[in-house]
């Protein structure tokens, strides 16, 4: 097995696959809910092993998928606009 190969013998790069960025941080998101509402029924055993601060990084992470999806979204909708001023 060679682990270099020169530019003439490599293959082209593969077009960049078009993927929709919006699922992976809606289901991460839904996943920190998921653990907040462990974090508020478990609450009493988690802050006597003092871990009480699960639901605070649940929270964290609630909120920074909700920004990145707003992110995500922003960019998909320029990316959409450009899109559509090249065919025009």
């Amino acid at each position: 097995m060679r682990l270099w190969l020169s530019d003439d013998e490599r293959r082209p790069d593969p077009a960049p696959a078009r993927a929709d960025g919006r699922k992976a941080v809606v289901a991460g998101t839904i996943g920190w809910a998921v653990v907040l509402v462990a974090c508020l029924v478990f609450r009493e055993p988690l802050e006597s092993a003092g871990l009480g601060w699960f639901a605070v990084a649940a929270i964290t992470g609630i909120a920074l998928g909700l920004i990145g999806l707003v992110v995500v979204q922003v960019i998909r909708r320029r990316a959409d606009q450009s899109a559509e001023r090249s065919t025009d």
